[in-house]
């Protein structure tokens, strides 16, 4: 997601420009500390979902995890949807969001005892949560 900023101070343009190769240095530092493994799971998944007609609504929300899971910095989760979405989320959650949000929690509490590991901990709050409401949310 690049952002075009008009102002006359040349400081808010190196600033953006440097949130953004922050996100680039998080997301390779993640992308070699596993998240490549993580991605390469989910999108297995999605794959195993969609190989039946009735899964292939859990397959896409699998296939919106491995791509946040392979880089998670300088995306944002935004969620939204209707009662569809409630519906479908409910159904979820009682399939298999509670043990994945469970584990992403865990990996982010032991990832946030060092100050190194908080900004990754983060991250895996933010799978966390949209492991149990990926239904209605779009990955930006």
């Amino acid at each position: 997601m690049h952002q075009i900023v008009v102002s006359s101070s040349a400081d808010t343009l190196v600033s953006k420009a440097r949130g953004n190769s922050m996100g680039c240095l998080g997301n390779l530092i993640w992308i070699l500390c596993g998240g490549i493994w993580q991605a390469l799971a989910w999108g297995f998944m999605g794959v195993v979902w969609c190989i039946t007609i009735v899964g292939i609504p859990f397959g896409r929300q699998c296939f919106k995890f491995a791509s946040l899971a392979f880089a998670p910095f300088g995306k944002e989760v935004q969620y939204g949807g209707g009662a569809p979405s409630i519906i479908a989320n409910i159904i979820w959650i009682l399939i298999s969001g509670i043990p994945l949000a469970i584990c992403a929690a865990i990996n982010g509490l032991i990832l946030c005892c060092t100050v190194i590991g908080i900004p990754f901990g983060l991250q895996c709050f933010k799978i966390a949560k949209l492991a149990l409401m990926p239904f209605g949310a779009s990955v930006h």
